[in-house]
């Protein structure tokens, strides 16, 4: 009787770590990064204007440009400024909600995107 009350709970202690996995996984978000390149925002290389995210996904602002940029929103869905830096450096922002952010840059105002969270 014993090894029959033992069973169920050894299943589920070996489920926890995988449920613990999925849950982490779940929560943690994508990571993405968007470079500032020729006072231009890049995802993959490319010129982006709108870029679709979920939430809980991050964004890395890296700035490969010789000179400072400064990243920040003043959307209600994520109200953020990340200040200036320099070249070299990165600055993250996390979405924890859904809605449309525009996102620029305060030293060239020709920098826009969208940053759509789903």
């Amino acid at each position: 009787m014993n090894n029959y009350k033992q069973k169920p709970l050894h299943r589920i202690w070996l489920c926890l770590p995988a449920l613990f996995l999925l849950g982490s996984l779940a929560l943690g978000g994508q990571d993405y990064v968007v470079e500032q390149k020729n006072k231009e925002f890049l995802y993959n290389g490319e010129k982006v204007t709108t870029l679709k995210i979920k939430v809980g996904d991050t964004i890395q602002f890296r700035n490969a440009d010789p000179y400072f940029h400064n990243v920040f929103s003043l959307s209600d869905v994520k109200l953020f400024d990340l200040g200036s830096y320099p070249q070299g450096q990165f600055k993250s922002v996390k979405f924890d909600k859904a809605g449309k952010v525009e996102i620029e840059c305060a030293i060239h105002p020709q920098m826009k995107m969208i940053v759509e969270v789903k």
